[in-house]
């Protein structure tokens, strides 16, 4: 989980007091995440859980105490972190870049949770002409300004797509004619020896629990990384670089620049 403290979250990321909220979701504010107080009943409180009804946004209901560690103003029991990035989804992105004569080029985050690694991750992308970036809805690292900054701005460059449900996105993207393609250290093929020069998308996982089973079975290949040391795996963003570019070099991008 996402240890919210304030050197990660800064103020200036931050909405506090269930009206401000209220206000920031009705002007279209893009929201990262929403904490609550955990027995909080209230007339108000009821009509921001109301205007939270339909929207992708996830909110996690936490002890007073959590809430008082963000900060000491009157929060009311509510604190909402604002995203820089502008969300998506995959079901829009998807047609366009068929339609303008392009093979999708997307990378699935399966709960990859450092602000870090996910900000690495999208530089990647942007640099490597990605043509997206999906993420769960809940479970994966903060859309802040650090991860903004990590990405050297990136993350306001390439399109976001936050899902509901990374197994649906998997399910819609193979059905949209995607191949997928998993890294994970239970695969038996070398990442070189899977075809990438068509429609992609390469899903990465969390350094601790790798790609979901869930998830691994729905894709078409499976691949992996050698490691020639002793240690038993890369950092998830270099692992990510590795498997981005070499999909660049088999679509001859790269050549096609150079000529």
């Amino acid at each position: 989980m996402i240890n919210y403290n304030n050197k990660q979250r800064p103020e200036k990321d931050m909405i506090f007091g269930i009206r401000a909220v209220l206000e920031a979701i009705q002007a279209g504010k893009e929201i990262d995440k929403i904490l609550v107080r955990r027995d909080m009943t209230s007339e108000l409180s009821r009509e921001l859980f109301t205007a939270l009804n339909g929207l992708e946004v996830p909110v996690q209901k936490v002890p007073i105490e959590k809430l008082n560690k963000l900060t000491m103003k009157n929060h009311q029991g509510v604190i909402a972190f604002i995203s820089p990035v502008t969300f998506q989804h995959i079901e829009d992105i998807i047609p366009g870049i068929y339609e303008s004569g392009k093979m999708p080029f997307i990378v699935v985050l399966d709960g990859i949770t450092d602000v870090r690694n996910f900000g690495a991750i999208a530089r990647t992308c942007e640099c490597a002409g990605v043509d997206a970036i999906v993420v769960p809805l809940k479970g994966g690292a903060a859309l802040n300004g650090d991860a903004v900054k990590t990405s050297a701005g990136a993350l306001l460059k390439i399109p976001v797509c936050r899902e509901h449900n990374i197994t649906e996105a998997l399910k819609y993207l193979a059905a949209s004619g995607m191949k997928l393609i998993a890294a994970t250290e239970k695969a038996s093929q070398n990442y070189t020896e899977a075809s990438m020069s068509e429609p992609i998308a390469i899903v990465m996982g969390s350094e601790d629990d790798g790609v979901s089973a869930e998830n691994l079975r729905i894709c078409d290949h499976m691949v992996r990384i050698p490691l020639l040391g002793t240690i038993d795996s890369l950092n998830v963003s270099v692992a990510a670089g590795v498997l981005i570019y070499e999909a660049v070099r088999q679509r001859g991008i790269i050549e096609s620049l150079i000529s």
